[in-house]
This record gives C-alpha cells, sequence and structure tokens, in this order.
C-alpha cells in the first residue's frame, strides 16, 4: 500500500467518522457518558487537519501519527483505545505489503487495543467488531464480506450485556442498544472497504 492510498483510507474513515457524530452521540447518551460522537469528532477533525504532515512520510508513520493524534484530541477511554490501534498498525506495519503481512499487523493492533483494554469479544465493545473483521483478513479476503461482517457483528452488540466502559455500570440495563464503539469501528471499516472497492 503506497502513502497516496494509505492517506485516501484515512481521511475517508475521518470523514465517515465525523458525518455520524450526532448517531455515535446518540448511541452513547443511552448508555455511556454521551460524548462519544463529539470526542471522535474532535479527534478526526485534528487528523484532517494535519493529514499533509502526518501523510508526509509512508503509510506506518502516517498511522502512528494518526495513533498519536488521537491520544491527544479524544477524550473517554475512545482515544486511549482507538489511539493504540493506530499506533500498533503504524508501528507493524510490513516493509513488504501483501496479505499475510496485511493480517499480522491488523492482528497485532488490535490484540494491543485489547491489552489496554483489559478485554475480549462478547463484552460489548468495538473488539466485538474488531476481532472478526481482522480474523476474516487471513487468507484472501473479500471487502464485501468484511464489510457485511462488520456490520453483522456491531448489531450482534445490541442483546448483549456490557461488562466493560461507562456501560457495564447499567448492567441488564445496558441491553437492547448497539455499544457505540463497536458501531464507530464498523463505520471505519465500512470506508475502508468502500475505498478499496473503488481503488483500481
Amino acid at each position: 500500500m503506497d502513502i497516496a492510498l494509505a492517506r485516501t483510507i484515512v481521511e475517508a474513515l475521518a470523514r465517515r467518522v465525523i458525518a455520524h457524530t450526532d448517531e455515535l452521540t446518540q448511541l452513547d447518551q443511552a448508555i455511556g457518558d454521551g460524548d462519544h460522537g463529539l470526542n471522535m469528532k474532535r479527534g478526526f477533525e485534528a487528523v484532517l487537519a494535519d493529514l499533509d504532515a502526518l501523510a508526509a512520510s509512508d503509510a506506518g508513520t502516517l498511522f502512528t501519527g494518526v495513533g498519536r493524534t488521537l491520544v491527544m484530541k479524544v477524550g473517554g477511554a475512545s482515544g486511549p483505545l482507538y489511539g493504540t490501534l493506530f499506533m500498533q498498525l503504524g508501528k507493524s506495519w510490513p516493509a513488504v505489503f501483501n496479505a499475510a503481512g496485511l493480517h499480522a499487523c491488523c492482528k497485532a493492533a488490535v490484540e494491543a487495543v485489547a491489552a489496554r483494554g483489559k478485554s475480549q469479544s462478547g463484552q460489548k465493545t468495538m473488539l466485538d467488531v474488531l476481532i472478526p473483521v481482522v480474523a476474516g483478513l487471513e487468507g484472501d479476503p473479500d471487502v464485501a464480506a468484511l464489510r457485511a461482517n462488520a456490520a453483522a457483528r456491531a448489531q450482534a452488540t445490541i442483546p448483549m450485556e456490557a461488562q466493560r466502559g461507562r456501560a457495564s455500570f447499567l448492567k441488564e440495563r445496558s441491553i437492547g442498544h448497539m455499544d457505540p464503539g463497536a458501531r464507530s469501528s464498523q463505520l471505519m471499516i465500512e470506508a475502508v472497504c468502500d475505498v478499496l472497492e473503488s481503488t483500481p
């Protein structure tokens, strides 16, 4: 993946999240602090503002820079978690880009998020989308299948009882609501899939 494509991907996912600020806010108002949408908007607006500088080198450096920006600009738990995701993507970015290298890189990034959040799949978090989608990267990934998997996994958080984060304080009252982090992860994955499908 060259730097031009990596930049296009970052810009697309940033704009996708920003466009869904109100939705993410409403989801978080139901089971969290109500600030997920605005926090993510602030973080990705900062990414877009610094994109020329962030994309001045290579893809790994770009993703690392995105992560650092999110850590600095996004409040709550989302900043450290999404920041960790992108920083580890950058650190693990393969020298030779291929399907195996991409899978290994993304797997390392998601494992870093799990370690940072002390969480795992099934606990109503962003990991309920990220873990299965990354598993789908193994072998010869199908972009349409990745998009569909992300959507299905985000929907699957609705009947879950939260076991991590602010929502876990609500216990059974968290049931019936989509996890905001799962939804924002889904939005990013959809944006990446759109770019890949439109790239010759």
